[in-house]
């Protein structure tokens, strides 16, 4: 069994962000020995088919699908301690002692956190999820889109969530803020409860 500190699961704006944020801690004292990984699963990913002119820091017409791609490069040149694990996709998610058990299609892994980055579209099909989905609160209700109950992120002891799924508005910016968001408070919790950023400087 592999096993992390913590494990994205998603591939997104939002779980990219969050490994970014996360990788880029690994010269901090209390975040050199941790165990990242992501699950980089994007097939259903909004923004394989979306393209950007609002987006801050992004070429207009930017498409969602070079993103995406440009996102893996940039998080394996920059920060290739972080294990992306390509083509598997997460059957069931399981609380043990100290963590969670993930199965996924090929492998089963263990972490002691997990952030779910997924998007809000019905079905969620990962067991073990049920009891925290809810409708989503800031989503048209026609589009009977939903979300993971969740308080500032935090699902449940060890659980995060970020990107649409954790509730919030689907909007490039938005999805991105979140999953550094989450980073930044996994740092936290690493760093004794001690508020955490990180800041490139030049």
């Amino acid at each position: 069994m592999t096993n992390f500190d913590v494990l994205i699961i998603g591939g997104g704006v939002s779980g990219m962000q969050s490994a970014l944020v996360l990788g880029s801690a690994k010269e901090k004292t209390f975040a050199s020995d941790k165990e990242i990984g992501i699950i980089m699963h994007q097939k259903s990913s909004h923004l394989q088919n979306a393209k950007f002119n609002n987006a801050l820091g992004i070429n207009p017409g930017t498409l969602g699908s070079n993103i995406l791609a440009d996102g893996i490069k940039h998080l394996t040149e920059k920060y290739p301690h972080v294990s992306q694990i390509l083509d598997e996709k997460v059957i069931t998610i399981t609380a043990i002692q100290n963590g969670y058990e993930i199965t996924t299609n090929r492998s089963v892994l263990f972490s002691k956190i997990v952030v779910l980055a997924l998007n809000y579209s019905k079905p969620l099909t990962i067991k073990g999820l049920e009891k925290f989905i809810i409708p989503h609160r800031k989503a048209a209700p026609k589009k009977d889109r939903i979300q993971l109950k969740n308080e500032n992120f935090l699902v449940t002891d060890g659980m995060y969530v970020c990107g649409t799924i954790a509730g919030v508005r689907s909007q490039f910016a938005i999805a991105a803020g979140s999953g550094a968001s989450v980073a930044t408070d996994i740092l936290t919790l690493w760093n004794g409860g001690n508020h955490t950023k990180v800041h490139d400087k030049a």
